[in-house]
């Protein structure tokens, strides 16, 4: 049987998770096409590193490597991890010039988290636009200008580029990855079975945290669904949503009612709750700043929203769960 080859070079100072989430994924997805008795081509990761042996993780967790870097052979998959030796790379570090070399034998080339500065070292993200963990960001666009940096999304794709945000966005990315080869009935089986969401629209917000309802079949439905997730602050209005997915607003309305078990504005509204949600835990930001960033618009209207679903205001709820605290005190 045919195999798709992903090769996933190690180093030390990885983020292990960068790795070892992928392929889990991508070892699920071998698992499902064999209970389904599908003949297309099962994944094969191999781990390598410059030198073979066993390499030091952040976390001081040790990493045992078999294989070198490969100078021949067609690549499926090469996926770069993150982590704070990823980000010391430099464009003449050894595994910068292999990647220099080994990227146009790659159908496709993958970043997680911080793994972007190894293929920015490369050159590989001149001239596009490239996403990694937002904490990040800043620095990679200040050491590659020439890289189009988008601390947003949770993951990006430019033609066979794909870069994704922080740690685990890269099961995100790797259900993308498995779609895009077989379809969202796998990515859906593959994400039930290890307990994460399904995100689809790779611009989503790093912020902006997911449902559990499943994407729609219908493929209007879906496109409306990849809208409201992939910016909540857009004008994300029925008539908008339905002309923008080609539809009279109450086929719309009524269809995507029967897809999804809630009207478009309900749905709306809880995404952006969703978002506001993971704005307030993660960022210092004002409620004022929260509501305008999540689609909103007013503090009293994401307010009402809180209060309606969650049963308490949104600074009381940033006090409960907030990691950060915003720079001035906002009752709201």
């Amino acid at each position: 049987m045919a195999t798709h080859e992903v090769v996933v070079p190690l180093f030390d100072g990885i983020q292990p998770l960068d790795a070892t989430g992928p392929h889990e994924v991508l070892m699920g997805a071998n698992q499902v096409l064999d209970h389904i008795g599908s003949a297309e081509p099962r994944y094969r990761v191999t781990f390598v590193a410059e030198t073979p042996g066993t390499v030091t993780a952040d976390s001081g967790m040790r990493m045992c490597v078999d294989a070198p870097l490969p100078e021949t052979g067609e690549i499926g998959t090469l996926l770069v991890p993150g982590g704070s030796g990823a980000r010391a790379m430099t464009p003449g570090h050894p595994l910068a010039c292999w990647l220099r070399r080994a990227a146009p034998r790659a159908a496709r080339v993958v970043s997680v988290c911080t793994g972007a500065f190894p293929l920015a070292a490369a050159g590989l993200l001149d001239n596009i636009s490239a996403t990694t963990h937002w904490r990040h960001a800043p620095a990679l666009a200040t050491a590659y200008p020439a890289v189009d940096v988008r601390p947003d999304p949770i993951y990006l794709r430019q033609g066979r580029i794909w870069t994704a945000a922080g740690v685990t966005a890269g099961v995100d990315l790797a259900l993308a990855l498995v779609e895009a080869d077989h379809g969202v009935d796998v990515a859906q089986l593959i994400a039930r079975e290890l307990v994460v969401f399904l995100r689809r629209p790779g611009g989503q917000s790093q912020f902006a945290a997911p449902v559990w309802s499943p994407p729609a079949r219908q493929p209007s439905i879906r496109a409306a669904q990849d809208l409201i997730h992939g910016n909540p602050a857009a004008d994300l209005r029925v008539p908008i949503l339905a002309a923008r997915v080609g539809m009279s607003e109450r086929h719309f309305s009524r269809e995507f009612t029967r897809a999804l078990g809630t009207p478009p504005g309900d749905y709306v509204e809880q995404v952006r709750v969703d978002a506001a949600k993971r704005l307030l835990e993660s960022e210092p930001v004002l409620v004022t700043v929260a509501a305008a960033r999540t689609g909103f618009g007013t503090a009293e209207t994401m307010r009402r929203a809180f209060v309606r679903r969650l049963g308490v205001a949104p600074d009381r709820y940033r006090r409960h769960f907030a990691t950060t605290t915003a720079s001035t005190d906002e009752r709201t």
